[in-house]
């Protein structure tokens, strides 16, 4: 691991696969950590243990330390260690100001990817990369979200019941995209949610779900669209998870997922 340079003004921390690991081959994962737009960074598991696990199988990965907004409901914070607080579009010009960097380190090309809020950055950050170049190579997206709105979907919701009863809630992650966005028009925006918009141009795409999760129905939508775009994807749902495992490197979804990953971005 190369840890981050302080005068950065969008810090990357690099992980690269040492003697003993696989040897490095394929393209570099630039991943993103969730948080609801709000929270996380560089040290949470969702962002660490996922990388230097990808690592241990070959895979070079960048992860980025992108702005946060304030927490919902909370204007008046206006700073986290010492950054100050930013709604779109800031987030998403850390993440391209990053992959651009990274592209030039990376002769195999970039895979953008990220969890929860991190996935929602990726997709956005990969229209983007796809209209300003250079273009990705592919996209792996863990339990995201791409959509201004929620969907409602009775079974998902229904699977999901009892799991972060409030704060995931359809009402409360509308809520938090609003807080990111910042304004009704910018829910609408292409380059804040992907969702809904035209993926004709999209890369090869890894998505992987958990089942017990109201984010998924966002998932799953995001899924068939790309695929109805003639998108090459690779969707999974892994069965009796919930949102976030990846914070969790003990569970075997965590494993099982940093495996797909890695296979994946060998193109195997």
């Amino acid at each position: 691991m190369t840890d981050v340079d302080p005068r950065d003004a969008v810090p990357v921390r690099w992980y690269v696969p040492t003697p003993g690991d696989q040897a490095p081959s394929g393209p570099t994962v630039l991943w993103l950590h969730g948080g609801g737009f709000f929270k996380g960074g560089l040290h949470q598991p969702e962002a660490h243990a996922v990388a230097e696990s990808l690592a241990r199988q070959g895979v070079t990965v960048a992860t980025v330390d992108y702005r946060l907004a304030p927490p919902p409901g909370l204007r008046w914070v206006k700073s986290r260690a010492g950054r100050p607080r930013v709604r779109f579009p800031l987030p998403l010009d850390d993440v391209l100001t990053a992959y651009l960097r990274v592209s030039a380190r990376s002769p195999d090309g970039v895979i953008l990817g990220g969890a929860s809020a991190g996935a929602c950055l990726a997709a956005a950050a990969t229209l983007r990369a796809i209209d300003e170049g250079p273009r990705p190579v592919g996209t792996v997206f863990a339990y995201g979200f791409f959509h201004g709105a929620h969907p409602r979907v009775p079974e998902v919701q229904q699977r999901s019941r009892g799991h972060r009863r409030i704060t995931h809630s359809v009402w409360g992650l509308n809520a938090m995209n609003r807080n990111y966005a910042g304004s009704t028009a910018a829910l609408a925006d292409r380059l804040a949610f992907a969702g809904g918009h035209e993926l004709d141009q999209f890369p090869r795409t890894l998505i992987v779900n958990a089942e017990q999760d109201n984010m998924r129905a966002s998932g799953d939508r995001f899924a068939a669209e790309l695929a109805a775009s003639g998108v090459d994807v690779q969707h999974h749902v892994l069965t009796g998870t919930r949102h976030a495992f990846l914070n969790r490197p003990g569970l075997a979804a965590f494993a099982t997922t940093i495996s797909l990953i890695a296979a994946w971005s060998r193109d195997e």
